[in-house]
């Protein structure tokens, strides 16, 4: 069996848009991904700075119709004040709806999200295609020498 590489095998989605340096104390609610055709999603949350004493936690939600959403239970993870720059990765393997999204619940202080991907694997076809958003190209074996 041949293996397949990184961008072959996983969609990279970019569901959170970065807030550029804005801070905040809202709530932001990831973009659905329809998990149809594969069987994993680790969404990657970066967080830019975050002021102290902020109340900042990361989790999953579901949703059979991409309108109605229910938390995933026991998905929640807290940011504390000091994970500035810091990721956060929540996986969910063989979510039970069709669309899976990430939130991040921002309370009491400002915290900066720098950026939030998904990540969907374990795709049932053989060639993923990635969105026209992300740029990527594959090299097998490369030579060194001049970039």
């Amino acid at each position: 069996m041949s293996r397949k590489s990184f961008l072959e095998g996983n969609k990279i989605t970019q569901v959170i848009t970065p807030t550029a340096g804005a801070a905040g104390t809202t709530d932001i609610n990831g973009t659905g991904v329809d998990m149809k055709d594969y069987d994993e999603v680790s969404f990657l949350v970066t967080f830019g700075t975050i002021t102290g004493s902020a109340v900042t936690s990361v989790h999953a939600e579901q949703s059979a119709d991409d309108s109605t959403y229910n938390d995933l239970e026991g998905t929640n993870q807290t940011v504390a004040d000091t994970d500035d720059g810091d990721t956060f990765v929540v996986d969910i393997i063989k979510p039970t709806d069709r669309y899976v999204r990430v939130v991040v619940d921002r309370a009491t202080q400002n915290a900066v999200v720098a950026n939030g991907l998904a990540v969907q694997s374990r795709a049932k076809a053989l060639v993923v295609s990635q969105a026209s958003t992300v740029n990527s190209e594959t090299f097998v074996s490369p030579d060194e020498g001049t970039i």
